[in-house]
């Protein structure tokens, strides 16, 4: 553990601590890598439900509505459930400097094939791509972020806000570019504009990541030994042989459905937690400090769990509400437009970019005396607790009153 501080202490003084609003350069870097990386993925996300749902003289895929549903709600799952095994390879494998490039570059070629005119088959290759380059990317680039900084920084939790902005910055400009192609049906021209700013985001990172992030990141911070690399080698070969044989047995027997994989999602996504918290407070790697501090989070997990099954609705049931139950026709003192049904994506990301400037100033201002984490995670989902009381009566108005 010593060790391990001694070498973010290094890391920590081979890069500018001052540049960005006063903090360190690499959160620049990191802030507009991650802003385009969240272009291309809420840009796709606000198209694609309406991609697989359109029929097919408009552009789309044709599915009936609950299977598009159903693939939506489960690759939002699985990104998230890879981000788990994104930060083990990192931390075990190639480190967070290099799982990022990597996850940068399978998410490109995930969105050149939506752009692609390859019907279901690139859907699902796209997919693949997507899910396993997110799972790399997502949780490692907020790794870094935490690592610019040395122990106990008061500018921490600042810095993380601004990044979070970032992420938000490119949800709020995204779904309005793209929602045109939703109009149009050219949703593989939408795809491939997604494409563009994920690369346009890497091209930036390799810029300028050398110069501003030094050596954080680098090396893996708890390698694997050639033991375990043999013993998670054949694990990983065993998992792929069966998932390989249950695909394949289901489809020749003509078994095989959505509601398959939706199940086994749904499992792995309770199983997989319990099974990384067993682990993380009982390795004897794990200091008892470290222990208790696991066990502390695991609340607040259950917590952003609750949140985030709700938050993801939004580019599901709302998107397709929008687009069926509600009057999409804006008038406001006289002045009449069309709102497209993927804008309803920009309006989350639009007040977090309103506030967020404001809540990482108060909490510069404060300095240390700011409430802790936990506490700040605690008033974030109280307030969300009246956004969704009032989302529930403004749905339940809307569907009594409309038409």
């Amino acid at each position: 553990m010593q060790n391990q501080t001694t070498t973010h202490e290094q890391d920590v003084q081979s890069i500018p601590q001052k540049g960005f609003f006063g903090h360190p350069k690499g959160l620049g870097v990191l802030f507009f890598v991650e802003f385009w990386e969240r272009f291309s993925y809420y840009g796709m996300r606000a198209l694609l439900i309406f991609y697989m749902y359109f029929a097919i003289k408009d552009g789309g895929l044709g599915m009936d509505k609950a299977t598009a549903q159903s693939v939506m709600a489960v690759y939002g799952a699985l990104i998230y459930m890879t981000s788990v095994l994104g930060g083990w390879i990192a931390d075990r494998v190639t480190g967070t400097r290099s799982a990022t490039l990597i996850g940068g570059i399978l998410i490109i070629i995930g969105h050149i094939f939506l752009s692609l005119p390859l019907d279901i088959i690139g859907l699902f290759i796209s997919m693949f791509f997507i899910i396993v380059g997110s799972g790399l990317m997502k949780p490692n680039i907020s790794n870094i972020v935490g690592r610019l900084y040395p122990e106990n920084d008061v500018r921490l939790d600042a810095g993380f806000v601004i990044f979070y902005m970032s992420v938000n910055m490119g949800g709020l400009i995204s779904p309005l570019i793209l929602n045109h192609f939703v109009g149009t049906g050219n949703f593989h021209g939408g795809f491939l504009i997604a494409a563009i700013g994920m690369a346009l985001g890497l091209v930036w990172y390799v810029l300028f990541n050398k110069k501003n992030l030094g050596t954080i990141g680098t090396k893996a911070s708890n390698p694997l030994s050639a033991s375990e690399k043999k013993k998670y080698g054949i694990l990983f070969t065993i998992a792929i042989i069966i998932i390989a044989a249950v695909l394949i047995i289901t489809g020749l027997t003509g078994t095989l459905s959505f509601n398959i994989i939706s199940t086994a999602v749904l499992v792995l996504g309770v199983a997989l937690p319990i099974i990384y918290f067993t682990i993380m407070i009982r390795s004897k790697d794990v200091t008892d400090d470290e222990r208790s501090r696991v066990i502390a989070f695991i609340p607040l997990f259950i917590l952003g769990v609750l949140f985030w099954s709700i938050q993801e609705q939004g580019a599901n049931v709302l998107n397709l509400y929008a687009f069926e139950s509600s009057d999409m026709k804006l008038n406001l003192f006289g002045w009449k437009s069309d709102f497209g049904p993927a804008l309803f994506q920009s309006i989350n990301p639009l007040f977090i970019v309103l506030l967020a400037p404001v809540v990482s100033m108060i909490w510069a201002k404060m300095a240390r005396r700011q409430p802790s984490l936990p506490t700040k995670f605690v008033l974030g989902a109280f307030f969300s607790r009246g956004i969704i009381y009032y989302d529930w009566f403004n749905w339940s108005f809307c569907r009594r009153f409309t038409y």
